[in-house]
């Protein structure tokens, strides 16, 4: 390891351009693709709740009936309801994060099935893109569905360009095709440089799942 100095001058300037919704992509082969993708939900939660502004995770390759640590923790958000002053969703914001699939296509007993799930999750998702009403939408795992040929590429990329000016799209999984990765303001790639799995040691619940 080597030893430096810590900065003693700011590295950066201020940018002066007009804030905007951003389109932020998580890809790669390393592990916190999604993990990183709730974090960002949930501070844009914590930051716009008390503005009655809502943030949406849609999965794609998850059942809706998953019960995952993240599913449980954004189910707990949604009991709070619209902070005093916001009717919307009748007092309560309905669910956060929504299963859209039918788990790990190798698992699938009908894949024009799975890809019909896909199809018709994606028509959710364009249009709580579209709509305006939410801060942020999360598309985990979008880049799946869209590998496969489930999904049509220039429609999804029609839709991240109309989206509302300040609605914040999220998209996570391996492989994102270059059309979307050209597209996005913000873009990680999570490298792999060790898994436990690969040393033969399981998944950890609270930490896979």
């Amino acid at each position: 390891m080597q030893i430096e100095s810590p900065p003693t001058e700011k590295r950066y300037e201020k940018p002066e351009g007009e804030r905007r919704g951003l389109l932020i992509v998580h890809t790669g082969d390393g592990k916190g693709k999604s993990t990183a993708a709730f974090g960002l939900a949930l501070r844009a939660f914590g930051r716009t709740h008390v503005h009655g502004k809502r943030v949406k995770i849609y999965q794609f390759m998850k059942v809706p009936s998953a019960r995952f640590g993240e599913h449980r923790v954004f189910e707990m958000l949604a009991e709070t309801g619209p902070p005093p002053g916001h009717s919307q969703g009748g007092g309560a914001w309905g669910p956060l994060i929504e299963g859209l699939g039918d788990g790990f296509s190798w698992k699938s007993q009908d894949l024009e099935h799975s890809a019909q799930l896909a199809r018709d999750g994606w028509q959710k998702a364009r249009a709580a893109i579209l709509g305006g009403e939410y801060f942020m939408v999360t598309l985990d795992e979008l880049t799946y569905p869209l590998i496969y040929g489930w999904l049509p590429l220039d429609e999804v990329l029609q839709t991240l360009r109309e989206r509302p000016r300040d609605v914040h799209v999220v998209i996570t999984g391996r492989r994102c095709p270059p059309e979307i990765i050209e597209l996005a303001d913000t873009v990680t790639e999570m490298t792999l440089v060790k898994h436990a799995f690969k040393a033969g040691i399981p998944a950890q619940r609270g930490i896979e799942d």
